[in-house]
């Protein structure tokens, strides 16, 4: 049994992709995940399994969507996947760690898409490609920028989630304990 951290990708408080945590946690134990931990109502969940990610995200999709009609992308890491994503933030000293903003996939961009993205000016807007993440720099508001997730996803013809640094230190931390 493996620590896996698994974030849903466009859950909403409410309408067509609402999903109530204490519900989610039920569906997923009862689709045989252990130790099922939930972490704020945005999606962010903390699990035991013996799958390997691909079958975990899997999985989960499938019974979110027969159990709650939600047709939610399922991103899977293991806690140290995402520690090492924090370490490798290249946003450090100069940069306000509450803009850093951090995407995720279970698939690894087209390396050609990555260079016509990166060789594009967002202004203050920053971004960077690590081995494991996508790195944001947002020094405004984050649903008015420009790098949001839905165009990332969009230029680099992948399906990701993004979160911030307290939300994927805390899953860490919930992960460890």
């Amino acid at each position: 049994m493996k620590t896996y951290i698994v974030l849903l990708r466009g859950v909403m408080p409410s309408g067509k992709n609402s999903i109530k945590m204490a519900f989610l946690r039920d569906i997923l134990e009862e689709a045989g995940f252990d130790n099922v931990r939930t972490y704020i109502q945005s999606g962010n969940v903390i699990l035991k399994s013996p799958l390997l990610p691909k079958e975990i995200s899997e999985k989960v999709h499938s019974v979110i969507l027969d159990k709650n009609g939600s047709d939610l992308p399922v991103i899977v890491k293991t806690t140290d996947d995402i520690a090492q994503v924090l370490n490798e933030n290249p946003f450090g000293e100069g940069y306000d760690i509450g803009r850093v903003f951090f995407t995720l996939s279970n698939e690894m961009p087209d390396e050609k898409l990555v260079q016509e993205l990166e060789n594009q000016d967002f202004g203050d807007e920053k971004i960077a490609f690590g081995k494991h993440a996508i790195y944001l720099y947002l020094p405004k508001d984050a649903s008015r920028s420009k790098l949001s997730n839905v165009f990332v996803e969009k230029k680099l013809k992948i399906t990701a989630t993004t979160r911030n640094f307290n939300t994927l230190t805390k899953l860490v931390e919930l992960a460890r304990s």
